[in-house]
């Protein structure tokens, strides 16, 4: 995984090249995930190395920290209603995590956009499968906020 860290109009970006597949990169830009296609694919010297997975240690030989049980399962990361920006906008506050219940119309995300507060409301009932945004982060019109399940 490359990471670099660019300045656009006074505006910070963190980017991360977290996959190459021919011509389609998989980046995180501030967190949020995109798919890029690349006019040209990435010649094999200049692609990120793919980290290498390792079979787990045996439990003994490292202890680890239980997870909290969940009242019930959570659907997977990312499926579900996606949650987007209605318009471009800095994200000021996020009243959900991972795991919240929520009700059809319930505020989710406040958006700043044009010096107006946004209320980001829950297009359905359910439970917040993944929150791909941040309070301060910059989002576009159409980027998914939150994944409800």
């Amino acid at each position: 995984m490359n990471k670099y860290q660019y300045k656009v109009q006074g505006v910070d970006y963190d980017v991360e090249i977290v996959d190459v597949e021919g011509n389609i990169a998989k980046v995180s830009v501030n967190g949020i995930p995109f798919e890029v296609e690349l006019k040209e694919p990435i010649k094999a010297s200049h692609m990120p190395k793919r980290p290498t997975v390792k079979p787990a240690a045996p439990a003994a030989a490292a202890p680890v920290a239980a997870a909290p049980k969940a009242e019930k399962p959570a659907a997977a990361a990312g499926t579900g209603t996606k949650i987007k920006a209605p318009l471009p906008g800095t994200i000021t506050e996020m009243k959900v995590k991972v795991g919240d219940t929520v009700k059809n119309g319930d505020t989710v995300v406040v958006l700043e956009a044009m010096k107006m507060q946004n209320n980001i409301e829950a297009e359905c009932d359910g439970t917040v499968t993944s929150v791909l945004v941040n309070p301060g982060d910059t989002v576009m019109e159409g980027d998914t906020l939150i994944t409800i399940g």
